[in-house]
C-alpha cells in the first residue's frame, strides 16, 4: 500500500511512509460519509478530514499520522450486517503472500489482494494461486507511484492498464474490477478515468499501520478496537517484512469470527 493518502467510506489518506501505506477513517464515521466535494468528515479523534473535490489535497487529521478524504473510493461495505472485508496491498510477495494465503485457506476466508503490476510480472504464479484460492483481485497500479493521481491522464491511463495487462498475462481472463490508488490518493482525474477502464475505486476504513511494523499485538489491538460492521480492513502482504502482519492475521481471523463478523469480499 502507500503513503500519500488513503480511503475509507469516505476515503482517507496518509502521509508518506517507508513501506507505502495509508491511514483510514474509522467505521464509526461511515454513516456520515459524504460525496466528493461535500463537507469534511470527522475522524475518530473528532478532527475534520477532507479535501476539496478532485484536489487530492490532504487536510490534517485522522488516525496516527493524519488522514484526508479523497475521491470516490468505496471504503465501506453497504448495509449494517456484521460483514467486513480483508484487503492486502503491495503484493504479490514470494515470502509473505503464500503465508497469508495459507492462513486464509485454513480459516475458509476469502480476501481481496491489491496487486502491484511489477510484482505481478515478477511472481505471476503467485497471482494464479491467489485466484485459485478464490480471492478477489484489485489493480494497485504498475509502479506504485504515490503521485500518480496528479500525473497527466495519459500517464495515469498507461500505468493502470500496464498493471491490468500484467495481471491478465499471469492469469488470463481473471476478473479484476477494483482499483486502489497508491496511498489512497483518489483525485477527480482518477474518478473520471476508472469507469472507462472497467474499475471501481476501493478504499478502506480500518488501517492498523501494519506497514510500520508496530508489533503483532498492536496490529491486532488496533483492528479489534476500530472494526465495525461494514469495515474494510487494510493490511499488507508485500512492500517489506510482513512477519508481524502474518502473526497478527493468525490471531485476527479467529478473533473476528468469535465477535460474530462474517468476512466477505467488497
Amino acid at each position: 500500500m502507500a503513503s500519500v493518502g488513503q480511503g475509507s467510506a469516505v476515503w482517507t489518506a496518509a502521509p508518506p511512509g517507508p513501506d507505502r501505506s495509508p491511514v483510514g477513517l474509522p467505521s464509526a464515521t461511515l454513516a456520515t460519509a459524504t460525496a466528493p466535494g461535500s463537507p469534511a468528515v470527522a475522524n475518530e479523534g473528532g478532527v475534520a478530514a477532507g479535501t476539496a473535490a478532485g484536489s487530492g489535497t490532504p487536510v490534517p487529521g485522522g488516525l496516527g499520522s493524519g488522514a484526508a478524504a479523497t475521491g470516490g473510493a468505496e471504503g465501506a461495505l453497504p448495509g449494517r450486517a456484521r460483514v467486513i472485508a480483508l484487503t492486502f496491498d503491495d503484493g504479490p510477495d514470494p515470502t509473505w503472500t503464500p503465508r497469508v494465503l495459507a492462513l486464509l485457506r485454513a480459516a475458509g476466508v476469502h480476501a481481496t489482494f491489491c496487486l502491484i503490476g511489477r510484482e505481478v510480472a515478477a511472481y505471476p504464479r503467485l497471482v494464479a494461486r491467489i485466484v485459485a484460492d478464490g480471492h478477489r483481485l484489485c489493480n494497485h497500479t504498475f509502479d506504485h507511484d504515490e503521485r500518480l493521481a496528479t500525473r497527466p491522464v495519459p500517464v495515469i491511463d498507461r500505468d493502470i492498464q500496464a498493471a491490468t495487462a500484467a495481471i491478465d498475462q499471469a492469469v488470463p481472463g481473471a476478473a479484476i474490477g477494483l482499483f486502489r490508488a497508491p496511498g489512497g490518493a483518489f483525485t477527480g482525474r482518477l474518478d473520471q478515468l476508472l469507469p472507462a477502464l472497467g474499475l471501481r475505486p476501493l478504499g478502506w476504513s480500518v488501517d492498523p499501520d501494519d506497514w510500520r511494523r508496530p508489533g503483532a499485538a498492536a496490529i491486532v489491538a488496533r483492528v479489534l478496537a476500530r472494526v465495525r460492521p461494514g469495515s474494510i480492513i487494510l493490511l499488507h502482504d508485500g512492500g517489506g517484512d510482513r512477519a508481524q502482519t502474518v502473526a497478527a492475521l493468525r490471531q485476527l481471523l479467529p478473533a473476528l469470527t468469535t465477535r460474530g463478523y462474517q468476512l466477505i469480499q467488497p
